[in-house]
C-alpha cells in the first residue's frame, strides 16, 4: 500500500495523483464521530414509529388511549392528526406528462399500502418508553386485495390504488429512428441473420447502508434546524420547504457524519416530515432513529425489473439492433426520484457498443411493496447486466469467444469523440487498452486452456470464465439535458474557496460526502491550485448554513463537477490576488507567473507567496485603487455533458456441480476512470463496488411471502458478503482523461457495481453450460444453481 510520503505524480511537488491517506477516517475510526444518533440536545423527546404488518389493508380503527397513558409518553399522532399539514412527499421526477402518481403521506391516513408503512407515531421521554407505548396501541384493519408480482400488476388483475384505475404510472420510449441516432429496430430484427431472445429478472435490493436512517429536528431557534443521515442536505431542504410550506431560510438541515448511503439516503423521508412536524408541534426537540429492521422493510429498496430482450446480428457477429422492453416496479408509491431511476439507464443499453439500431421501452407500475429508487448504480448497473449478458448469449449462439463478439462490436479509440445510438456523446475512451490489460493480468488464455481439460475430464468443479465491458454516465449533471428528461432540478455544483489572513484555506463545497473522502481529495486539489499545504486545508460540507448552495452527492459526481467547481473557485482566487501580488511588487500583471503558490516576476527572482498575498489583503493597509480586500472566491460549475468511466471485468468461478456452491478464484478488473487524484481512495471505492455488485449476483434479494411480508428483513435472511466470501481481487486502471473538464477526472464511485454484476453470472453460466444449463435468476445461491443443474440433467435424459 502507498504510504502518505509516496508520490505517483511526475512530480513530487503535486498532490494530485498522490495516495493520501483519508483526513476524515482518524475520527471514524478513533469513536469521535458524530452521527445524527450521537445528537443530544436539551430536553430532547424521542419518536417511534408503529408499522403496518399488512402489505394492502383499510384501516378502520386505531385505539391509542392505552398509549398514551404509558410512563414517559408525551403525544400518540396518526394519520388523521397530521392528514392535515402532512402534505405528500415529493416525486421530482415526472418523466411523461401523463404520469400519475397517488398521494404519497408520511403517515397512512385510511390505507396501508405496503407492509412496513408507518401509521402511528408515539414521542416519550426516551426511546425505550417510546417503543414500549407502540405495542399497546390497537389498530383494526380490513384486508384488500394485494398486487405483488409485476406482471400481475402491469395486467391490472388488481389495484394498489384503485382511484387510480390502473397499476400503471407512466410509460417512457426512446427509439434510434425517431431521435435520429439510428435506424429503425423492427427492419434489424425483420432482417437478422440471428435472432437472440431474453428476458432476465433484477431482483429487489436492500441499500443496507452501514449506519441506520436517523434525524435530529429543534424547533427552538427562530430557524428550525434538522440534522439528519442523508446524502442530499440541500435537496431535502428545499424539498422539505416546497412540500410543508416552511419558509425556505427558516429551515436549516445539517448532514453530519453519514454512515454510507449507496443511494437509499437519496430521499425526503416520511421519518423526517413526520419528526419535523412533530417537533414543530410540541416546541421541543425530537430525535426519530431506525432500527435495522426497520430500515429493511421501510426504507427504499433498488432495481426490481423484468427485462424483456431481442438483439439482432449478421453471422460475423456484428449487432445491427437491441431492443428493450422493460417493466419497472415503483412500489406503493412514487418516492424522489423513483420513476426516473429506469430512465437513466436507458441510454446505457448500447454500451460500449456502437449498434444499428436500439428501442427502449420502460412501463412503470405499482406493487403493494415498499417504494423503489436510486440504488448505487441507479438504472446503469441494470442496463450494464443486460447488454453484457447478451453480447454472452450472442458469442453462444455464434460459437464465438466472448471477448472477440465484443471487439467486433465496440467503439474503437480513434473513433471517439461518438455519439451512441442511445442519443449519448462518449466523450473519450479506449476499450481495446482497457481489455488488452485485463485480459493479461488474468491470463486468460491460460483459464481457458484449464477449462476446457476440467470439461473434459468430467470433474466435479467445474471453472466458469465471465467478461463485462462497460461504460457509463457519471458526473449526473448538465442541466439543460436533465430539464429534457423533466428532472425537477438542474445538475451544477458550487464551490467556495476562502483564504484567511494567516493562509490558511477554507473550501466550502456543496457536495457532501457520505465515506467518498472529499475533505482529502478536495484539499490536495486545492494544495495543488493554490500551492498550499495539504494540512493547511479544511473542507467545510453538509450544512446548508455554512455551505448554502449545493445539489450534494449520487451519480459519480462528486469530482467530475464539484471538484471542478473547486478547480473554478481556487482559479478566481489567483486572479483576484494577482493585481495585488503586481501591485505589492510595482510590476505589470502580465509580467507575473503563478506556480507552487507564489507570484513571480518573469525573469526574475522577485516573488510574494499567496499566503503574504492573504495577510496584505486582511491588512488593506496598501492595496491598488479600486480593488477590494478580499481573495475569497466562488463559483458554480454545469458540464455541457456526462464522463463516460469505463473498463473491463473478468471473473473466473469455481462450481462445484455437486453442491451448487460458486467460488469466485480470480477477479480482475481494469478500469478508466480517467485522471486519478487518489489511488488510494480509488482502490476504496472500487473495492467496495465490487462487493455490492458480487453480492447482487451471487447473495442479495429481498423476498416476499403471498401476503406481501418481507422474508428477508434482517442480515439472517438477507445475505451480504464479508471479507470471507470475496476473493482478492487484482485491480489496475488505463487512464484516457475526459476532455470535458480541467482536471481530465470522470468518476468512480459506481463502476464496480456496475460491471461486477454480469461479470460473475456470465462466470456461473459459462460454467454450467456443458451441462446443459441455460439461464440463471439472481442470485445465483448453491440451491438455485443445484436446481438448474438437476433441472438441465433431467431435460437431457
Amino acid at each position: 500500500m502507498t504510504t502518505t510520503e509516496s508520490r505517483t505524480s511526475s512530480s513530487d511537488d503535486l498532490e494530485i495523483g498522490q495516495s493520501r491517506r483519508r483526513k476524515e477516517d482518524e475520527h471514524l475510526i478513533t469513536g469521535r464521530t458524530r452521527w445524527t444518533d450521537n445528537i443530544v440536545l436539551p430536553g430532547m423527546l424521542h419518536a417511534a414509529i408503529l408499522r403496518s404488518p399488512f402489505s394492502h389493508a383499510r384501516i378502520t380503527g386505531i385505539d391509542a388511549e392505552e398509549a398514551e397513558k404509558m410512563p414517559g409518553v408525551i403525544a400518540v399522532y396518526t394519520g388523521a392528526d397530521l392528514a392535515e399539514e402532512q402534505g405528500s412527499l415529493p416525486c421530482a421526477w415526472p418523466i411523461t406528462e401523463d404520469q400519475l402518481a397517488p398521494p404519497a403521506p408520511s403517515l397512512a391516513v385510511d390505507t396501508v399500502n405496503f407492509a412496513g408503512e408507518a401509521v402511528a407515531v408515539v414521542v416519550a421521554r426516551t426511546t425505550y418508553e417510546a417503543h414500549d407505548a407502540l405495542d399497546v396501541i390497537d389498530v383494526e384493519y380490513e384486508d384488500l386485495p394485494v398486487v405483488l408480482d409485476l406482471a400481475d400488476a402491469a395486467a391490472d388483475t388488481e389495484l394498489v390504488h384503485p382511484d387510480l384505475g390502473t397499476n400503471r404510472s407512466a410509460t417512457w420510449t426512446f427509439d434510434s429512428a425517431e431521435a435520429g441516432s439510428g435506424g429503425n429496430v423492427e427492419d434489424a430484427i425483420r432482417d437478422a441473420e440471428v435472432l437472440v431472445e431474453r428476458t432476465f429478472r433484477q431482483q429487489r435490493l436492500i441499500p443496507a447502508f452501514m449506519e441506520p436512517r436517523s434525524v435530529v429536528v429543534d424547533p427552538t431557534a427562530t430557524q428550525i434546524t434538522m440534522w439528519s443521515a442523508t446524502q442530499v442536505p440541500h435537496i431535502l431542504r428545499l424539498m422539505l420547504a416546497m412540500s410543508l410550506g416552511i419558509p425556505e431560510h427558516k429551515l436549516r438541515v445539517i448532514a453530519p457524519d453519514v454512515g454510507g448511503g449507496f443511494g437509499g439516503k437519496l430521499q425526503v423521508t416520511p421519518e423526517e416530515v413526520l419528526t419535523l412536524l412533530i417537533a414543530r408541534r410540541l416546541r421541543k426537540p425530537v430525535k426519530y432513529t431506525e432500527s435495522r429492521s426497520e430500515s429493511m422493510v421501510a426504507a427504499h429498496h433498488g432495481r426490481d425489473q423484468i427485462q424483456k430482450l431481442t438483439l439482432a446480428a449478421r453471422r460475423d457477429g456484428t449487432v445491427t439492433g437491441f431492443k428493450v422492453e422493460l417493466l419497472a416496479d415503483m412500489g406503493a408509491y412514487l418516492r424522489l426520484v423513483t420513476s426516473g431511476v429506469p430512465i437513466l439507464g436507458a441510454f446505457m443499453f448500447s454500451g460500449i457498443y456502437k449498434f444499428d439500431s436500439y428501442h427502449f421501452t420502460c412501463t412503470n407500475v405499482f406493487t403493494n411493496k415498499v417504494p423503489t429508487d436510486a440504488y448505487r448504480g441507479a438504472g446503469r448497473p441494470e442496463a450494464t447486466f443486460a447488454i453484457e449478458r447478451m453480447m454472452d448469449e450472442l458469442a453462444v449462439e455464434l460459437s464465438m469467444d466472448p471477448l472477440e463478439i465484443r471487439e467486433k462490436n465496440w467503439i474503437k479509440h480513434e473513433e471517439f469523440p461518438f455519439d451512441s445510438v442511445a442519443g449519448l456523446t462518449y466523450d473519450s475512451g479506449n476499450y481495446e487498452a482497457a481489455t488488452a490489460k485485463a485480459r493479461e493480468l488474468f491470463d486468460y488464455d491460460g483459464l481457458r486452456r484449464e477449462q476446457a481439460q476440467r470439461r473434459e475430464s468430467n470433474d466435479p468443479v467445474q471453472l466458469g470464465i465471465g467478461v463485462s465491458t462497460f461504460t457509463e454516465m457519471c458526473g449526473l449533471a448538465p442541466s439543460r439535458v436533465l430539464g429534457s428528461l423533466s428532472y425537477g432540478a438542474g445538475g451544477w455544483e458550487h464551490a467556495a474557496v476562502r483564504m484567511l489572513p494567516t493562509g490558511k484555506v477554507e473550501v466550502v463545497t456543496g457536495s457532501s460526502s457520505h465515506g467518498q473522502g472529499h475533505e482529502t481529495a478536495w484539499s490536495q486539489i486545492v494544495a495543488d491550485q493554490l500551492g498550499i499545504p495539504f494540512d493547511d486545508i479544511e473542507i467545510l460540507h453538509g450544512d446548508t448554513q455554512s455551505s448554502p448552495r449545493g445539489l450534494d452527492t449520487y451519480g459519480s459526481r462528486s469530482l467530475a463537477v464539484g471538484g471542478i467547481a473547486v478547480v473554478k473557485a481556487a482559479e478566481k482566487v489567483v486572479a483576484k490576488a494577482r493585481p495585488i501580488a503586481a501591485h505589492l511588487m510595482e510590476c505589470a500583471e502580465d509580467d507575473l507567473e503563478f506556480t507552487e503558490g507564489r507570484f513571480k516576476v518573469k525573469g526574475t527572482e522577485k516573488a510574494v507567496a499567496l499566503t503574504d498575498v492573504a495577510l496584505a489583503v486582511f491588512a488593506a493597509h496598501d492595496l491598488p485603487d479600486g480593488v477590494e480586500p478580499n481573495l475569497d472566491s466562488e463559483a458554480a460549475y454545469d458540464p455541457d455533458n456526462f464522463s463516460f468511466p469505463h473498463g473491463t471485468h473478468l471473473c473466473a468461478i469455481e462450481v462445484d456441480t455437486e453442491t451448487g456452491h460458486a467460488r469466485i478464484r480470480k477477479y480482475v478488473c481494469v478500469d478508466d476512470i480517467g485522471h486519478v487524484v487518489n489511488p488510494l481512495i480509488v482502490e476504496g471505492q472500487v473495492h467496495g463496488g465490487l462487493a455490492q455488485g458480487i453480492a447482487q449476483a451471487l447473495y442479495e434479494e429481498a423476498l416476499h411471502d403471498e401476503s406481501g411480508t418481507l422474508l428477508s428483513g434482517s442480515f439472517a435472511e438477507y445475505l451480504l458478503p464479508t471479507a470471507v466470501d470475496l476473493p482478492h481481487f487484482t485491480t489496475d486502471r488505463t487512464d484516457t482523461p475526459a476532455p470535458g473538464n480541467p482536471l481530465g477526472v470522470k468518476g468512480v464511485g459506481e463502476a464496480g457495481t456496475i460491471a461486477s454484476t454480469p461479470a460473475v453470472v456470465n462466470s456461473v453460466l459459462d460454467a454450467l453450460r456443458p451441462l446443459g444449463v441455460r439461464s440463471i435468476d439472481m442470485p445465483c445461491t448453491p440451491m438455485r444453481v443445484w436446481h438448474a443443474i438437476r433441472s438441465a440433467q433431467e431435460g437431457n435424459r
